[in-house]
C-alpha cells in the first residue's frame, strides 16, 4: 500500500453508524476486477456492522452516473435512500481513444452528482493502463480501493451527520 492513501483507512470519525444505508452500482465490464472491488467494500462495511447494503450492476461505466442518480430518484420519499452511493467499475486504457472518452464521461457524471445529490457519490471506477495494475489495486502494493471506497462512504455519512447537528 502506498503511504498516501495510509489516512484514508483511519477510522476516525466513523462511529456508531450500523444504521447507515449504503447502495453500491457496479459495471458488468470488467467483472472480475469490479466484484472484487464490491467484496472488499463489502468486507469493510460488515466491520462497521452496515446492514443497509444494496447492489446493482449495470454494463458498464458510462452508465454508472444515470444508474446513481436513477436509483436515488427511485428511492425519494421511501424511506429507504442511501446514505451514499459507491460507484465501482474498471476502465483498462485500449489502443483507441475510448478510454479517455469514457474516464472524462465518468468522472464528470460522478462529479456532477456529487453537486446535485444530496448524498455522496463515491468514485471507486479504477481508470488503469492495464489489467496488472488494476490487481495491483485489489489489496497489492496500492492497497485494496474497495475497502477505501466504503472508509470513504462512511466518513462522508459520518461528516453529512455532524453538519446536519450543527
Amino acid at each position: 500500500m502506498s503511504d498516501n492513501n495510509k489516512s484514508l483507512l483511519n477510522d476516525a470519525g466513523i462511529l456508531n453508524l450500523e444504521d447507515a444505508s449504503v447502495v453500491m452500482i457496479g459495471t458488468e465490464w470488467n467483472d472480475h476486477i469490479v466484484n472484487e472491488l464490491v467484496a472488499g467494500c463489502v468486507k469493510s462495511l460488515d466491520a462497521y456492522q452496515v446492514k443497509k447494503v444494496n447492489h446493482l450492476q449495470v454494463p458498464g461505466a458510462f452508465e454508472l452516473p444515470f444508474a446513481c442518480k436513477q436509483y436515488w430518484e427511485a428511492t425519494e420519499g421511501t424511506g429507504n435512500q442511501p446514505g451514499a452511493i459507491i460507484a465501482f467499475g474498471c476502465v483498462i486504457r485500449g489502443e483507441t481513444p475510448h478510454f479517455d472518452y469514457v474516464c472524462k464521461a465518468v468522472t464528470e457524471g460522478i462529479l456532477q452528482l456529487n453537486l446535485q445529490l444530496p448524498v455522496p457519490v463515491i468514485f471507486g471506477i479504477l481508470t488503469v493502463d492495464n489489467e496488472q495494475q488494476a490487481l495491483d489495486r485489489l489489496g497489492g502494493a496500492h492497497g485494496h480501493k474497495g475497502e477505501e471506497a466504503a472508509i470513504t462512504a462512511l466518513k462522508m455519512i459520518a461528516l453529512q451527520r455532524s453538519l446536519a447537528k450543527s
